[in-house]
C-alpha cells in the first residue's frame, strides 16, 4: 500500500561536481561529472521555476562546491522571486568579501559551511587542501557579519572525532546558530574509504556523550543535530524522509534522483530534467515510483509496524551490503544481515588504514 503523493519538500542541487577540496567521504558519485556536461543558467532558472510550481518550500544549493559557478547569485536571485527559502551548502574555501556581498544581495537565507576537523592539521589533512580551515573560519564571520543564520557541518569519523568537543565549541565561537554533527554514512567515496573512516564502537559512544552534554550545556546558544552512523544502528533510518517522498537531488547534469547516491541502484532509468519536467518526473517517474511507500517491500519490511517511520531505511546501502537494492536495509535488527553489517564494523574500525582515497575526477 503505498501513501498519497505529496508535494517534496525541498530540492537539492548539484550545480556542479567540480570542488577545490579532495573530501575522501564527499557523497558525489566516484563517476564525477565534468563541467562541460553541466546545466546552462536558463535550464536551472527553469528547474527551479518548476520545483517552486509543484509546491517545493526549500532551494538547496550544492555542489561539488557550487560557488565554481558564477551565475551562483543570479540563481539565489531567482529563487527567491519564486518565493523559496534559499540555502548554500558549501566547503567555503572560496567565499570572500564581493562574493558575500552578491549573496547576501541576492537573498540568500542560509549557510551551512563544512568543517572537517578543529585545527588545520586534521582538517586540511582530511580536506586534502591547504589553508582549508583557515579559509572557513574566515567565511563563518563574513555569513556573520552579514546577518546570515549558519550551520557548521561537522562531518565525524575515526580520523576526527578526537577532536569533536573543540568543533562543538568552534561553533560557537563562530556564531553559528546550529551544528550538524554527522557521522559519515557509508556511500560513494565514503565507502570506498570505509576502512579508513569508520569509528569504533568506543568512539561512538563516547561521541553520543559529548553532544548529548553538549545540548544540556549550550540549550538556548546552539542547536546540536545528531547522525550516527547506520552501521551500528538497530533500526534504520528513514533515508530522505522514504525514497521519492519528501526530497529530490538533481545532478550538475540534470539527472533527477530521489537521493544524491541512487545512480548506484542497477537497473532503473533516471530521466532528465532537459527532457522532462520536474512535475513530470516527481509524480510519474518509473525510477522515483520503484521504492516509493511500502508497496515494495517484503518481509520483514512488509507488514512491519515502522514501515511507514523508517521506510525500508536505505536502498542503496542495502545494495552496498547485500547486492540487492530491495532487501532489508541492514542497519535493521531484523535483517538477516544485520550482523554482518555489525561483523564489518568492528573488523574495519579496528584497521590500520589511515590513507585516503582522495575524491577527485580521474
Amino acid at each position: 500500500m503505498n501513501a498519497p503523493l505529496s508535494p517534496p519538500l525541498a530540492m537539492l542541487m548539484e550545480l556542479t561536481h567540480r570542488c577545490p577540496l579532495k573530501c575522501p567521504y564527499c557523497s558525489n558519485p566516484l563517476a564525477l561529472e565534468r563541467a562541460r556536461d553541466e546545466l546552462d543558467t536558463a535550464t536551472w532558472k527553469r528547474v527551479i521555476t518548476e520545483a517552486a510550481g509543484i509546491g517545493i518550500l526549500q532551494a538547496h544549493f550544492s555542489g561539488g562546491e557550487p560557488m565554481v559557478r558564477s551565475d551562483l547569485p543570479e540563481l539565489v536571485r531567482h529563487a527567491r522571486a519564486e518565493g523559496l527559502y534559499t540555502n548554500l551548502i558549501t566547503s567555503a574555501v572560496l567565499l570572500n568579501p564581493a562574493r558575500m556581498a552578491e549573496l547576501a544581495e541576492a537573498g540568500l537565507d542560509h549557510v551551512q559551511i563544512s568543517f572537517q576537523g578543529a585545527d588545520a592539521a586534521v582538517a586540511d589533512h582530511v580536506a586534502g587542501f591547504r589553508d582549508a580551515h583557515e579559509k572557513k573560519l574566515a567565511a563563518a564571520q563574513l555569513v556573520r557579519d552579514a546577518g546570515l543564520a549558519l550551520t557548521l557541518n561537522a562531518v565525524v569519523h575515526r580520523q576526527n572525532l578526537h577532536q569533536l568537543s573543540a568543533m562543538i565549541d568552534l561553533a560557537v565561537d563562530a556564531g553559528a546558530q546550529r551544528i550538524e554533527v554527522a557521522h559519515v554514512q557509508y556511500y560513494g567515496w565514503a565507502l570506498k574509504n570505509r576502512a579508513a573512516l569508520i569509528p569504533t564502537r568506543a568512539q561512538l559512544d563516547e561521541a553520543t556523550r559529548i553532544v548529548t552534554a553538549a545540548r544540556a550545556n549550550l540549550a538556548g546558544t546552539l542547536t546540536i543535530d545528531y547522525v550516527v552512523p547506520d552501521y551500528y544502528a538497530a533500526r534504520p533510518k528513514a533515508c530522505m524522509g522514504g525514497w521519492a517522498r519528501q526530497f529530490f537531488n538533481i545532478t550538475p547534469s540534470g539527472k533527477m534522483l530521489p537521493c544524491h547516491a541512487a545512480e548506484t541502484l542497477p537497473g532503473l532509468v533516471f530521466e532528465r530534467v532537459t527532457e522532462r519536467s520536474v512535475g513530470e518526473i516527481w509524480a510519474h517517474s518509473s525510477a522515483f515510483e520503484k521504492y516509493r511507500g511500502t508497496g515494495w517491500m517484503a518481509p520483514p519490511c512488509q507488514g512491519c509496524a515502522r514501515a511507514e517511520i523508517d521506510w525500508g531505511g536505505c536502498r542503496c546501502q542495502a545494495l552496498a551490503l547485500t547486492g540487492d537494492a530491495g532487501a532489508t536495509d541492514p542497519a535493521c535488527g531484523l535483517s538477516p544481515d544485520h550482523a554482518m553489517m555489525a561483523a564489518l564494523a568492528i573488523a574495519e574500525s579496528g584497521a590500520a588504514v589511515d590513507d585516503f582515497a582522495y575524491r577527485m575526477i580521474s
